[in-house]
């Protein structure tokens, strides 16, 4: 989970939620790499979903020094809900729902998502988008970062990480229990699909500064043997969809 120092951090925005929001203050939860243990120092994200009882611009308005102070650490704004759009739009973030579901930890109040209905109905065309959605922006990114190897293993390594949560849902897809760790669900949907692993296993080794700097040349081969086996995983969703 978290060290101490993230621990006082969370300590401390809980704190000033408190005072902020008071009796509107419903639930404060981790979710993502740090609750499942899958966290990266200076990679990863503390991801919270922050659960009010009432959501108006005021609410908002007043949220802003708390904010403002949980920013200045380097950490990316929360997501605000409401308790009651918690269990209405489970339905709608699929993706997002399963992947907060599954990998939590309920930092104060109570845990939203334990009597939480999920709806997989529109799960596969969400995949489906999402997939394309991120392909769409990786290849253009890849204009740029194609003539550096820093740049281009930066971001192979940071939008492997974005997939990996589709892979969870490619799992879920095909009636699979995804694993809670990104590199594991990755895995499991390789071998799932018959794919080629190597690249993404190179991209995780990368990620974790287990292999050495990539060449220009390198970098480049690695990217487009990564990206053929996105558009492999792709090729799959689509097809589940006329099954």
């Amino acid at each position: 989970m978290a060290n101490t120092v993230a621990q006082d951090a969370f300590h401390h925005l809980i704190g000033d939620l408190r005072a902020t929001h008071g009796d509107n203050l419903a639930s404060v939860v981790l979710y993502g790499s740090a609750a499942a243990g899958d966290r990266i120092a200076q990679r990863s994200d503390y991801n919270l979903l922050i659960a009010l009882r009432r959501i108006t611009p005021e609410d908002l308005r007043l949220a802003q020094a708390p904010m403002r102070e949980w920013q200045r650490l380097g950490h990316p704004l929360p997501v605000y809900f409401t308790v009651e759009e918690l269990r209405d739009a489970a339905d709608v973030f699929p993706i997002e729902f399963h992947q907060m579901e599954r990998a939590r930890k309920v930092l104060y109040g109570e845990d939203p998502f334990a009597s939480l209905q999920f709806s997989d109905a529109n799960l596969r065309h969400q995949t489906e988008y999402e997939f394309r959605s991120k392909l769409i922006q990786l290849r253009r990114l890849y204009i740029s970062a194609s003539m550096s190897a820093e740049k281009l293993n930066n971001l192979m390594s940071d939008s492997l990480t974005s997939f990996a949560v589709l892979f969870a849902a490619v799992l879920m897809l095909k009636g699979v229990e995804p694993p809670v760790l990104k590199r594991d669900c990755v895995r499991a949907t390789v071998r799932l699909l018959k794919i080629d692993g190597e690249p993404f296993e190179r991209i995780f080794e990368l990620r974790e500064r287990t292999l050495k700097p990539l060449t220009d040349t390198e970098a480049n081969n690695l990217f487009a043997a990564y990206i053929g086996q996105i558009e492999r995983v792709i090729e799959a969703v689509d097809a589940h969809g006329s099954q």
